[in-house]
């Protein structure tokens, strides 16, 4: 392993290459924006469902079924990527699974009856958008170099916050209310079943790129078949291997799925900790939800330049700390600013320290065993899922709805002791 690390891709992809690749964080964001955090979600919760306990209810469960079955086909689908020949064409067909999910909410009626179809639908879109991400994230050390997969890494994940931006944008003045540009009916929810229409339309459009001009890698030279059987034995070998040659690797594995428990729970709770606990009305909520993705785009951005010049730890410790310092002045001063004010600070940086977890599992994966690699990157993240949920629920229940913030700090302080015990020579400084 320890020799693999050595193996560096050779950046001769081309500008279209990139390009295909970046945009396609630009292509999927809708589906969590606008389907899943913002928009549609909510209209299940509240619309579809008899009441929104048991439309919460519906989707945290659906989404907890998705979890576990992406935890269990992940490593199994790493494995595979790792002897596929055309990855773009088998991620681009994971997406039309996605698009199909997400077209056929059109069906989902504001009532009981749809709940069931409404949160399936998206429980089914969340398990093949993350199963595609094993393809996508593989194939991001091949597009660049070790001095340049920072930056490449930032700009994918800037590009999806700032397409976030843009579809909300579109969907609350286009859609959304009785006087919606588009004059569509509020009746029957027609105004938000379009909006699933719409997002399928964009993630279908903005895909193509990727159809057409994606990054196609030559597969690992495996002398055996893949075996769906055997699958789960190669990745203990693998594991196993990474424990005897790489445990540095091993650990940050473990340690990254903790404080992006953490990071996870930042985006899910913010809307309704502003709506409970700070007394945000429902466009407060649209706004606040409008500057974060802003300006977690430029913080990505930014700060995937500096995850080339100081490498990725540095990035991702420096902005963990400053998240639970921002996060302790939110709980210590209750105030309606100080929340506006923190969340945006933490929010710029969530998806910088997700960008440079990318790139640091990037610099690190042995070439032939990239997609394994990155299959337990969402595996061991799924099996992490709990922690801050857990915690969140604990403070709200013992000390009232706004220190459930508590939970995330807990969990984002947890990551950051155990990824400061990692070290990975080359990667955790600045890259020569």
């Amino acid at each position: 392993m320890s020799a693999a690390v050595e193996q560096r891709p050779t950046g001769r992809a081309t500008k279209s290459t990139v390009a295909a690749w970046a945009i396609w964080d630009w292509a999927g964001q809708p589906f969590n924006s606008v389907m899943l955090t913002f928009v549609f979600g909510p209209y299940i919760a509240g619309a579809v469902a008899a009441d929104k306990e048991t439309g919460q209810a519906a989707l945290s469960g659906a989404q907890t079924i998705a979890g576990i079955i992406v935890a269990i086909l992940a490593p199994m689908v790493g494995v595979w990527a790792d002897r596929v020949r055309d990855r773009r064409l088998v991620l681009w067909l994971s997406n039309l699974v996605v698009i199909a999910a997400v077209a056929a909410c059109w069906f989902v009626e504001p009532q009981q009856r749809y709940l069931a179809l409404g949160a399936g639908l998206l429980a089914l879109g969340t398990v093949f958008q993350e199963i595609g991400s094993v393809f996508y994230f593989g194939m991001l050390p091949g597009l660049t170099t070790k001095q340049t997969i920072g930056r490449l890494s930032g700009l994918g994940w800037g590009l999806g916050y700032l397409s976030g931006v843009v579809c909300l944008v579109v969907v609350v003045f286009g859609f959304v209310g009785e006087d919606n540009l588009l004059g569509l009916s509020t009746a029957n929810g027609l105004n938000f079943r379009a909006i699933a229409l719409f997002c399928a339309a964009w993630m279908l459009v903005f895909s193509i790129p990727m159809l057409l001009w994606g990054p196609v890698a030559e597969p690992s030279r495996h002398t055996d078949r893949f075996n769906p059987l055997t699958a789960y034995v190669e990745v203990g070998r693998q594991i196993l291997d990474l424990w005897r040659r790489a445990r540095s690797t091993l650990q940050f594995l473990i340690a990254s799925a903790v404080y992006r428990d953490g990071l996870a729970a930042v985006f899910s709770l913010a809307g309704v900790l502003a709506t409970t606990a700070y007394g945000f009305s429902a466009d407060e909520v649209i706004y606040f939800g409008l500057a974060a993705n802003v300006i977690a785009g430029i913080g990505a951005w930014v700060l995937g330049q500096a995850d080339d010049r100081l490498g990725p730890k540095p990035v991702i410790v420096g902005s963990l700390v400053i998240m639970l310092i921002a996060g302790t002045v939110i709980v210590l001063v209750p105030s309606k600013l100080v929340f506006w004010v923190g969340g945006l600070v933490i929010s710029s940086l969530v998806g910088a320290v997700q960008s440079a977890s990318r790139s640091l599992l990037g610099r690190v994966a042995p070439p032939e065993h990239v997609n394994t690699i990155f299959g337990l990157y969402q595996t061991i993240g799924r099996a992490a899922s709990f922690i801050a949920p857990g915690l969140i629920w604990i403070f709200t229940v013992t000390l009232g709805v706004r220190l459930g913030i508590v939970g995330i700090l807990l969990t984002l302080a947890l990551g950051l002791v155990l990824v400061l015990f990692v070290r990975i020579p080359g990667v955790t400084t600045r890259s020569r």
